[in-house]
């Protein structure tokens, strides 16, 4: 499982136009879902997400997480994170999990949070979305539970 954890001032994602997920200020998360993946990739991905302590603390150092900052996380699943682009110049997408794995997944990670007391807003699975986030430092970091050790 691939996530790209992005520190937001906030974040929105739209399907239609109509607002389905809005957060203030923590992470908006990208997630891609591999076919061999299983529960033990979301929880990592979870658990990463949820200690990430990247929010600045008095001294101005990256030390606090999601919970110290009252952060959120808005929650996008993103098959295109998989997309192999090493020939030629339309990417392979063979390597994202079929569509009933990938929602299950995705939607583990979004529970685990919630579990973990994190406040989660979604978008939609299978949507064409509109993502709008605000960037905050810029701060972007790259989960991939495959090159955990």
């Amino acid at each position: 499982m691939r996530a790209v954890v992005q520190r937001v001032s906030r974040a929105e994602v739209r399907v239609g136009g109509e607002p389905v997920g809005r957060i203030g200020r923590g992470f908006l998360v990208l997630v891609g879902v591999e076919p061999d993946d299983t529960e033990a990739d979301a929880a990592y991905v979870a658990d990463k997400v949820a200690g990430l302590r990247v929010f600045e603390d008095e001294a101005g150092r990256m030390n606090r997480d999601l919970a110290a900052v009252d952060g959120a996380v808005l929650l996008v699943s993103q098959f295109t994170l998989l997309g192999d682009c090493r020939k030629g110049r339309r990417p392979s997408f063979t390597a994202a999990a079929p569509p009933d794995l990938a929602e299950a997944l995705y939607e583990d990670v979004a529970d685990r949070l919630r579990r973990a007391g994190v406040p989660v807003a979604t978008g939609r699975f299978r949507a064409e979305m509109e993502v709008e986030l605000v960037n905050d430092g810029p701060v972007t970091l790259l989960l991939d539970s495959k090159r955990r050790f």
